[in-house]
């Protein structure tokens, strides 16, 4: 069962029944670490690919050069003969923005983006500081020294809703725990460097944390790195990332990008894309914490009933995890 919530009033362009596959013509624009970063994109590569393997469509795919190349890279694509184009981040926006309003004929969607209005636009927005907080619990009770660490990637309000959702998840499952936050940095560079993930997540463990999560795409792959060499835990991000280091991956958060490209290229296909803001949590599926052949032996029994039971909590609305985003700030 394919898992959707819409929120607010959806803007519906519906096609006129199917679209036949040789009319379909789609595209993907990929954010800055390009399908390979083996984090954000990564996962979204895993959604595009699993559509054209069902489908035999190709998809045509680009990056972005640089920031000022976001909006030209979509206008390429539309020259190109896209119908619907996929812009992957948020540093999409008001590309994506511009490019919709100039071609109201054709249909694009947007990931980690729900502020825009056109009717033409589907945006996907995900609750990340309830699966956050599922990997704070982990963290928390894994931990030995009473310290963790968090390396985000670019400073921008949407990582400190990662890390805020992990500290409070930390916090109830050990109170007073302490946990070490470092940015990598304020431009879109901060996805793409290992090297400076590496260093960050070294500090934090020479500073006593010994579980270290990481919202950092392609950088976050200098995280675990870095928790493999001090023989520490480090907790991955958006795809499964447990396999990268079996042993040191205690888990990861996982984000179903790979959904939102999915579902937008089936819809589209079918004649049934829809414009408007689709929000995925852990009730829809849209977040979760990765348990499997890689990390099972490094869940302890107790840990992994703690975290299905604050899972089961948050879904029922038992309890409700705080989103940074709404008023910038984490209460804690």
């Amino acid at each position: 069962m394919r898992v959707r919530v819409l929120v607010g009033v959806l803007l519906a362009t519906l096609l006129a029944g199917g679209t036949d596959a040789a009319e379909f013509r789609p595209a993907v624009v990929f954010d800055v670490g390009g399908r390979s970063d083996r984090s954000f994109n990564a996962a979204v590569w895993q959604g595009v690919e699993r559509f054209m393997e069902e489908t035999g469509v190709a998809v045509h795919t680009a990056d972005a050069a640089n920031a000022a190349d976001r909006a030209p890279a979509i206008r390429r694509a539309i020259a190109r003969g896209a119908t619907l184009t996929i812009a992957v981040g948020f540093s999409y926006a008001r590309a994506i923005e511009a490019v919709a309003a100039e071609n109201p004929d054709r249909t694009f969607a947007i990931i980690d983006v729900n502020w825009l209005d056109l009717p033409n636009l589907r945006q996907y927005a995900f609750r990340e500081h309830e699966g956050s907080y599922l990997v704070g619990i982990a963290a928390a009770l894994t931990s030995k020294t009473g310290t963790l660490g968090f390396v985000g990637g670019m400073d921008v309000p949407l990582i400190h809703r990662f890390a805020c959702g992990y500290r409070q998840g930390a916090a109830a499952a050990k109170p007073g725990i302490g946990v070490l936050q470092d940015m990598t940095g304020r431009t879109p560079a901060a996805w793409n460097s290992p090297e400076k993930g590496a260093a960050l997540a070294h500090s934090q463990l020479a500073r006593g944390a010994d579980v270290v999560f990481h919202a950092a795409g392609g950088t976050g792959i200098g995280v675990i790195r870095a928790a493999a060499e001090a023989g520490k835990y480090a907790i991955g991000v958006d795809l499964n990332q447990n396999g990268l280091a079996p042993g040191t991956v205690l888990t990861s958060m996982v984000k179903r990008v790979d959904v939102a490209a999915y579902e937008t290229l089936k819809d589209a296909m079918a004649g049934k894309f829809t414009a408007g803001v689709v929000t995925l949590g852990l009730a829809e599926g849209g977040v979760d914490w990765a348990l499997d052949e890689h990390n099972a032996k490094l869940i302890a029994p107790r840990v992994r009933a703690a975290v299905e039971k604050a899972r089961a909590d948050i879904v029922a609305g038992r309890i409700v995890v705080h989103d940074y985003v709404k008023d910038r700030r984490c209460p804690l």
